[in-house]
């Protein structure tokens, strides 16, 4: 018999692992937010809000995105060229992902940078209170219970 833990049934693939392997990278990520922020963008547009990547790289992430359904790709018979991408169906139902991974930055980043910057000094921080993991009955932040209801309303919620 399995053993069910949080995330993963052992002996399956585990969907934590699976989803990683989808927008598991730097670039897919930020690609990802900005066209769940902005809309539709060309491809020079995000290259601007992008410092840092470069066409080459962009290109092969869009390329893939497009492939695995999150991304769509128009062109227009234009002089010069126009291509638009936009996130397919499929691609915005990463949006819960991405508002538990704001929500989860906006409380804990700071924190996060202060313990490095404290490592790195030579000054480890001390920890205050280590919280267990939540219960089997208790569903982890953006999980939706197995009754199918929502008991908990967040401010990033939908």
């Amino acid at each position: 018999m399995p053993k069910e833990t949080k995330f993963c049934i052992e002996g399956t693939a585990c969907p934590v692992q699976r989803t990683l392997a989808v927008i598991g990278d730097k670039w897919t990520v930020l690609i990802l937010h900005q066209l769940m922020d902005r809309g539709t963008l060309r491809f020079g547009e995000l290259r601007r809000v992008l410092p840092g990547i470069t066409q080459k790289v962009l290109t092969k992430q869009l390329r893939t995105l497009e492939q695995d359904g999150l991304v769509s790709r128009q062109v227009f018979a234009e002089v010069p060229p126009r291509v638009e991408y936009r996130l397919t169906d499929l691609g915005w139902t990463l949006n819960g992902v991405f508002r538990c991974m704001a929500a989860w930055g906006l409380k804990y980043a700071d924190e996060v940078a202060d313990n490095r910057k404290a490592a790195i000094m030579g000054r480890p921080r001390e920890v205050v209170a280590v919280k267990s993991a939540p219960s089997k009955s208790e569903p982890v932040h953006g999980e939706v219970p197995k009754n199918g209801k929502s008991e908990k309303k967040t401010a990033l919620a939908a």
